[in-house]
């Protein structure tokens, strides 16, 4: 069975939705490296130091209403 049957059946289109807004929001947030949300994304899967700096922009974001969340 092909696992992009499985995306596309029940609530699993839905919840990698989110956990695809979530990704790119948290990429958002991270500005010590400006590049692209593509370069960003390539560099986080071959660093884990840079992974958890965009956690660590995600988590402690000022709080502000008008910025985009990781929530």
């Amino acid at each position: 069975m092909k696992m992009r049957a499985l995306v596309r059946t029940g609530h699993a289109p839905q919840n990698l939705s989110l956990l695809r807004r979530i990704a790119l929001n948290a990429l958002n947030l991270e500005q010590s490296f400006k590049r692209s949300n593509r370069q960003k994304s390539n560099r986080a899967a071959m660093d884990n130091n840079y992974m958890l700096t965009i956690l660590a922009a995600c988590l402690y974001d000022n709080h502000d209403a008008s910025k985009a969340s990781c929530q």
